[in-house]
């Protein structure tokens, strides 16, 4: 019988996966996951990232073994290892899924192909989301999500042939302290996804903006679906189900369950953005951006924004809060980034690497196409600079999770929590328990919207802009998820404006 090895790398689960089906289709499977060192010494991954990894793995190497089949696990470089392992079963088929990973990945995998033809080895790669490989235009690509994701997802295989070639044990985890990050692997994730479609996502359209709510009541399936312990297509099936469960009700259900499926598929429509160009990862989209900042970034001011140390309350207490838990709700995750990138004046790509080092859910797809358009390189996004005092005000009204984040403040009375800079007992702890504010918000917002339109009013801009909006703008009349992420209806001029595709959470 031909055997075929079947590559894991995103896609930790057995139920709905493509690749995993068309290995079965071949013969004997030789289920395969490769740690790879190289890849976690990156700037951009981390060690909060490999635990989860790592339980998620354990987590499949356990489904497999309820199979009759076990996970191999290698630790090394995947062309060294994959050859190892082909040679060793014997196999010429290689089966894994489409990856849209970070730059190391995408060379990875070429490096892959190249030894594949050379050693006339079969391998075939396999989508398991909507998004596509070699897309031509985004005119049909809602079109294309929809037929993925309607669907019947794929079950898992009820048996797989024993397994009895050698593995390595999974490696230790690099120190990186988050005390309180979610844990992997399949078992979390049904438990997360059931619990918020039964519970927690209730109040979801509501309380998903402020961090003292969102906690609770968003999904916290972003890191099941980074490692792809459960399918993009198994959460929005789940949902579309309890949708239609819920049909005529009045209780809040169904908008809040209408808001998951739009982030669901702002989700795939991101990714293809960095699918469909890779360079976005280095570059900025918009070519006239591409020095606006300086870089290095100023070594202290990024130290201070990455530590939860700029003086501002609110800024400081979110990102200790995601320091400390490898997660934050969107909302918060773009007044962290807007602030270093307008406030602060730093570049996305030094604050970048930091964020995507702390996220426990850290996706390339979606994570940098973000971090450029919540700092204003994208071309086509209306600025948002957030006013990080009054988003203290509005989110943390009663101050609770400011000072929970921040009990350096504990003296500071509630009018001047989200302002100490404006307390008269300032010297007792500003400046000396808690640091002074580094930047002056007024006068920097000023100065940073100063800068951006100076670039935005050159004439030239709107031709690149334009392209920008051919490539990667959702389609108005199509894709109704994207409220806030469109190009202009048919017929219209191809021009940016402060409309188009802003966000507005």
């Amino acid at each position: 019988m031909t055997t075929a090895v079947l590559w894991f790398k995103r896609d930790l689960r057995l139920a709905d996966h493509p690749a995993l089906m068309r290995a079965v289709e071949i013969g004997d499977v030789i289920p395969l996951y490769i740690f790879e060192p190289d890849y976690w010494r990156l700037s951009d991954t981390s060690g909060r990232q490999f635990s989860v990894f790592a339980e998620a793995v354990a987590d499949l190497r356990g489904q497999l073994r309820a199979v009759g089949s076990d996970l191999v696990i290698r630790c090394g470089d995947a062309v060294d290892e994959l050859a190892k392992v082909l040679s060793e079963v014997g196999a010429t088929h290689l089966i894994s899924h489409e990856e849209t990973g970070n730059d190391w990945t995408y060379s990875r995998d070429k490096r892959v192909a190249a030894w594949a033809r050379g050693a006339g080895v079969i391998w075939q790669e396999l989508p398991q989301s909507a998004v596509v490989r070699r897309l031509g235009d985004r005119d049909d690509w809602s079109k294309h999500r929809n037929a993925f994701l309607t669907k019947d997802a794929l079950p898992a295989p009820k048996a797989l042939n024993p397994v009895s070639i050698e593995s390595d044990p999974i490696p230790d985890a690099p120190h990186d302290h988050c005390p309180q990050r979610q844990r992997g692997g399949r078992t979390s994730a049904l438990a997360t996804m059931e619990s918020f479609l039964a519970e927690r996502g209730h109040s979801y359209r509501k309380a998903m903006s402020s961090p003292v709510t969102a906690e609770h009541a968003c999904s916290r399936l972003s890191v099941h679906l980074a490692t792809g312990a459960v399918s993009i297509r198994e959460v929005v099936q789940r949902t579309a189900h309890e949708q239609q469960m819920r049909r005529g009700t009045r209780d809040g259900w169904l908008g809040s369950l209408r808001s998951f499926q739009g982030r669901l598929a702002w989700r795939d429509h991101f990714t293809q953005k960095l699918e469909d160009e890779p360079e976005l990862e280095h570059h900025c989209l918009h070519p006239a951006f591409e020095t606006l900042r300086p870089r290095p970034a100023d070594r202290a001011t990024l130290t201070a924004w990455e530590n939860g140390e700029t003086g501002v309350p609110f800024v400081d207490a979110c990102m200790r809060y995601l320091n400390a838990t490898g997660w934050i709700n969107f909302r918060m995750r773009a007044m962290l980034m807007s602030f270093a990138s307008y406030h602060l004046w730093i570049d996305w790509r030094d604050s970048g690497q930091h964020f995507a080092r702390a996220f426990t859910d850290y996706e390339p797809g979606i994570h940098w196409p973000q971090v450029q358009m919540q700092s204003g390189t994208t071309g086509i996004n209306t600025l948002r600079i957030y006013n990080p005092v009054k988003q203290g005000l509005d989110q943390d009204p009663a101050g609770v999770f400011t000072r929970q984040w921040c009990p350096e403040l504990a003296e500071v009375p509630d009018r001047f929590l989200q302002e100490p800079w404006r307390w008269d007992g300032e010297g007792r702890v500003i400046g000396r328990t808690y640091p002074r504010a580094i930047v002056d918000l007024a006068q920097a917002s000023k100065q940073a919207r100063d800068r951006i339109w100076a670039v935005r009013r050159d004439p030239s801009f709107g031709i690149a802009a334009a392209r920008v909006v051919v490539k990667h703008a959702s389609r108005k009349d199509k894709e109704r998820h994207f409220v806030n992420d469109r190009a202009p209806r048919r017929g219209r001029a191809v021009k940016p404006d402060s409309r188009q595709q802003s966000f507005d959470f």
